[in-house]
Parts: C-alpha cells; structure tokens; sequence
C-alpha cells in the first residue's frame, strides 16, 4: 500500500499514550516518526510491566524509530534542534510548561523551522484553573461526563480499556492532518493545542446533545435501551450481541428467530416506544431461550433471519473471524532482538490495499546512531569540486 505520508518527517517528545497513540496514527500513514526519549529509561510506558518493552508500549509504538537524547545536554540539545530542522510534526503531551524546561517550547523550535506544525497535548488545556492538574484517562473520563455511562450504577467501579487516551490522540492526529493540509497552502505551520478533556466532551457528544435538547442526562442504559441492543449468553457459554436500531424488520427477525412471533403483537413490545420502556421484561424472556442453543447454532439462524448480530468476542477470538482473517487485520512483524511482534494493522484501505508493513516498536535509542548520522550528512559542507 502507499505510503501516504512517507514525505512527512514527526518528532514526537510524547509518553504513556495520548502523544504516542497521535504520532502512532501517522506513523501507520507511512510518516517518519522519531521517537525522542530519555537516556536509560525512555517513555515510562516501556516499564509498565517490567523491562523496557511491555505490551502497554508495544501498542502505540509500531512504525517508529527511537533515538536517546537528554536535552539537558548541550550536545544532545543540538541534536534535537537539528532533528527539529528536517521535521514537520512536533508533538508532546507534557503538562503546560514542561515542554519550555526542556528546550522543545514552541517558541524555541518555531525559531529553527518556521513551517513546523507543533502539537501541545494536555489533560485540560494550556490556559484556565485546571490547566496545571496531572490528568490521566479515568481523570478525563470523569471531568468529560463519559465516565458516568460506562459506570455499573449498583457497584460503581472503573471499567473498559483507556478510551479518553486513544481517542485523544485520534483528535491530534486528525488537527495535525488539517493543520498539514493548509501548510501546503500557506507554507507557515500553526500550533495545534488538544486537551483530554475537549477530545472526550466532543467524544461525548451524543449525551450532550440530549441534555440541550431533550434535558435528558443520560445513564449507562440510556443508549442501548435506545437502540434495543443485547447481549445473552449461549449455551456454551459464549456470549452473542444483537442490536436492533428501529427498523422493524429486525425486531420482526428477531422473534421470529428465537421462536416468539407472539412477541410482535404483544401490547408492552408491539411498538418500539413499548420495547424500549419494557426492554428489562424482553431480557427476562430472551435470556433463557438463548441459553438453550449454542453461540454458533444462534449465529446461523439470527443471520438467516437478518438480524445484525455477533459473537460477542474476547480478545483471544476476534483476530480469528473469518472475516477478521479476510480482512488480513493481525499483522506480523519480526524485531531483530525483541522477537515476533504481532500487532492489528491500520483500519485505512487506499486504493483497495490494506497496509500489511509495520515496524515493530523500537528498542529504546534503537536508531540513534542511524539518525544522528542523517543529521550530520545533512549538515556537513558539500564536496567542493574542481
């Protein structure tokens, strides 16, 4: 596949995810991202669970190569100021201020290379009160009104992956993309300023509007009592999802399926008003019915009856869909110290092509002596020719 952004050169200065995850995105976009770390420890994710290269910094740091550098040092302070000379992209995501301590202020890089796009990555903004908080995913799942749909109300407790952290960097990518884009036009690059808390709220959009428009605040139930959406566990003890929306062919599908038409015409559930009111009493009915057969056997016949649906996988299950596997979504890659990596590809298909080429995540300062002799071929004087 092309290599959409293979002329696009990223620094990126980012730990644990939401700098990582915004440069990652480029990267799968065929960018060069530098990775620019601390000398003997690097980004603190590499340690999360021992050693330099757990899985929590294998997962945002494909297609990258990593070069060591203190910028406290004169000498690697150059090093970096050079590397900020050939780059387009800059991306961090330290606390206001930080980034100015360490020589990468947008002031201080801006003055090497003008046409610089320079991302500042925050938990709550640049400028406010909160600005100086320490902000990590939960912290902005809260303060965005999101962590409260996710939430079980009887047992109140922090569930799901680190959505407001990948979905921040989402956000940056995307400000850095239309910021690259009207570079093209003016030839000046811009800043582009993210916080957790802005990605989350737009992230959190669909509650919002309710609330202006409605008044309603929305609940953990609020959204798949809305759209009827299900999960029975199987017979086997595997666990299927359906979700019905509103057209009325699927609900009709649906009782048809599990062998109750006379659901259709039953006044709590004949209208989809009367579903969503009473989707607690269709539980009760449906739940023990989807017991009596396997997950595949419901598979097979909610799909002869049109009903979206699908197995309800684990992480261990879904790679090995056979569409999953059509789709060629688990990809492979072999670090020449670190082993096999295996990763899931980039969601882009251009042209029809998924890109199948990664890197694997790089060893900490794994292209540090390759980059610093970039650096200096780039400045050393040509040849003089007689």
């Amino acid at each position: 596949m092309a290599k959409i952004l293979k002329n696009i050169r990223v620094v990126e200065m980012g730990t644990f995810i939401t700098g990582p995850a915004a440069s990652m995105h480029l990267a799968d976009l065929g960018a060069d991202v530098v990775k620019v770390e601390r000398p003997g420890a690097g980004d603190p994710f590499r340690a999360f669970k021992g050693g330099l290269y757990s899985p929590h910094y294998q997962t945002y740091n494909r297609n990258k190569r990593s070069i060591a550098l203190d910028t406290a040092d004169p000498a690697d302070l150059r090093v970096f100021h050079d590397l900020i000379a050939t780059a387009d992209v800059f991306i961090q995501n330290f606390r206001p201020g930080v980034a100015e301590k360490l020589g990468a202020g947008e002031a201080a890089l801006r003055s090497r290379n003008p046409r610089l796009v320079y991302c500042a990555i925050s938990g709550f903004g640049q400028t406010g009160p909160a600005r100086d908080r320490p902000a990590f995913d939960t912290v902005a799942q809260a303060a965005s009104g999101y962590l409260r749909l996710l939430t079980p109300p009887a047992d109140p407790r922090v569930i799901g992956p680190a959505i407001a952290d990948a979905v921040t960097g989402q956000y940056a990518a995307t400000g850095i993309l239309a910021a690259l884009v009207e570079r093209s036009q003016t030839g000046v690059g811009r800043r582009v300023d993210v916080s957790m808390l802005e990605a989350m709220a737009h992230f959190n959009l669909d509650s919002f509007t309710h609330y202006f428009s409605a008044g309603e605040v929305m609940g953990p139930l609020s959204r798949p009592t809305v759209s009827q959406s299900y999960t029975f566990e199987c017979a086997d003890g595997r666990w299927i999802a359906v979700h019905l929306s509103s057209p009325v062919k699927f609900w009709v599908g649906l009782v048809e399926a599990v062998g109750r038409p006379d659901l259709a015409s039953d006044p709590r559930f004949a209208e989809r008003p009367g579903r969503i009111a009473n989707q607690d009493a269709l539980i009760d009915i449906f739940a023990p019915i989807f017991r009596q057969k396997s997950c595949e056997a419901w598979c097979e016949i909610l799909l002869e009856k049109e009903v979206p649906h699908s197995p309800a996988y684990d992480s261990n299950e879904a790679l090995d869909d056979p569409q999953a596997v059509h789709l060629h979504l688990a990809v492979d890659a072999l670090h020449p110290t670190m082993g096999p990596f295996r990763t899931v590809r980039a969601p882009y298909n251009f042209d029809g092509e998924p890109d199948l080429d990664i890197l694997p995540p790089p060893t900490l300062d794994e292209h540090g002596a390759e980059i610093r002799a970039e650096l200096a071929a780039r400045t050393a004087p040509a040849e003089s020719v007689t």
